[in-house]
């Protein structure tokens, strides 16, 4: 029921309404406050924090169901699944009350901000740092490719604390509000729909109170993973979504192009392929849906998580790019939606985290093989 109707508000919009606002540049604003306003942006969230308490399977199937649909809802991935992850299992009661309930309404956006250009995917070498001064915390640096900021009202921020001697010690959340003094930020043409946009961000010397710390001084570490599952499930998830319309756009056509005496799709050189991605994604699926599982029951979910990732992103390249060679050259034509799909998929072999780091992890941690970098 729950996939049913999150569907049905998203086809309501569908692939006209996610073009118009691309053409535009802008947000999908109605989009998120048709869902928000029905509860479906918050149901990972406790209920007692006004949301549906159903846990990260169920805001997978949401966003799933978003892009099966032709729509983009980037900062579902980020909002309530990063963001009311941590704030849900690391916040304070004064935290939850104030930023934690909105979240679960779908009134107060947030963004996350990790990646620095320097770092890359090695988080031990974050250089932003924030230092005690009295009762707040002076935050400097920069992040770069930080989605959505310019609809967020708020960003957790991922520092390191600057200790007296000037070394860098553990890793801190902070909550900083998009329009703090010392913020300043800087767009990033992408490939990306432009509605989906980037930001660089400066932190010059911004003041952060000290409420705003989330997780304490030496829970950083684990409050980011208990984010970062999150985002990998959801990534999968509305990758597995456009995958399944890419699929269905292909199928639909395959099944009424006539070139010869018979419809494309009776071919096996267009039949076979199809059928490949197919059976791709739904194992990506089930993967996904096994991530959200254990992540709900509090069971180690970073295995299963980074597999449900992995397993996404090579099931939607191929799935996307077997549909544009289904359709021949109106594959490259705007008008029959696909080639915009591209880079939403093919994103996500790069993004949250890359494809080669999930390798890694799973020679390492499930194959028992010795670290490799």
């Amino acid at each position: 029921m729950l996939r049913e109707t999150v569907g049905s508000i998203a086809a309501s919009f569908g692939p006209e309404y996610t073009r118009r606002i691309n053409t535009a540049g802008e947000p999908p604003l109605e989009l998120w406050d048709a869902l928000a306003s029905r509860g479906y942006l918050g149901v990972n969230i406790p209920e007692e924090y006004d949301g549906g308490g159903l846990g990260m399977a169920a805001l997978a199937a949401v966003g799933e169901e978003v892009t099966a649909a032709g729509c983009g809802l980037l900062l579902i991935v980020v909002s309530p699944a990063i963001v009311g992850s941590i704030l849900t299992r690391h916040g304070t009661p004064d935290q939850k009350e104030r930023w934690l309930r909105g979240i679960a309404r779908g009134t107060t956006k947030f963004a996350f901000a990790i990646t620095e250009s320097d770092a890359g995917s090695n988080s031990h070498n974050l250089s932003t740092a924030a230092r005690r001064d009295g009762g707040r915390w002076i935050l400097r640096g920069q992040k770069t490719f930080i989605s959505g900021v310019e609809e967020a009202d708020a960003i957790l921020v991922v520092a390191r604390t600057r200790e007296p001697d000037g070394s860098l010690g553990l890793p801190l959340l902070l909550i900083v509000d998009t329009d703090a003094p010392g913020l300043e930020r800087q767009h990033i043409p992408t490939a990306l729909p432009p509605s989906d946009k980037q930001w660089q961000l400066f932190f010059d010397d911004v003041e952060v109170e000290a409420d705003r710390l989330v997780g304490g001084e030496t829970a950083g570490l684990k409050a980011v993973f208990d984010g970062l599952n999150p985002e990998r499930i959801m990534g999968a998830a509305v990758c597995n979504g456009g995958s399944r319309r890419a699929l269905e756009l292909a199928a639909a056509y395959a099944r009424e192009r006539k070139v010869w005496s018979a419809p494309i799709g009776a071919h096996q050189g267009i039949s076979h392929p199809l059928a490949e991605a197919k059976i791709e994604l739904e194992l990506a699926r089930l993967m996904m849906q096994k991530a959200a599982a254990l992540y709900d029951a509090g069971a180690p979910a970073g295995e299963a998580s980074n597999m449900a990732k992995y397993a996404a992103a090579e099931a939607g390249v191929h799935c996307v790019d077997r549909a544009i060679q289904t359709h021949g050259g109106n594959g490259f034509s705007l008008e029959y939606g696909l080639t915009q799909m591209y880079w939403a998929v093919r994103l996500v072999r790069t993004a949250p985290v890359s494809r080669e780091m999930i390798l890694n992890y799973v020679a390492e941690h499930s194959l028992g093989l010795p670290r490799s970098y």
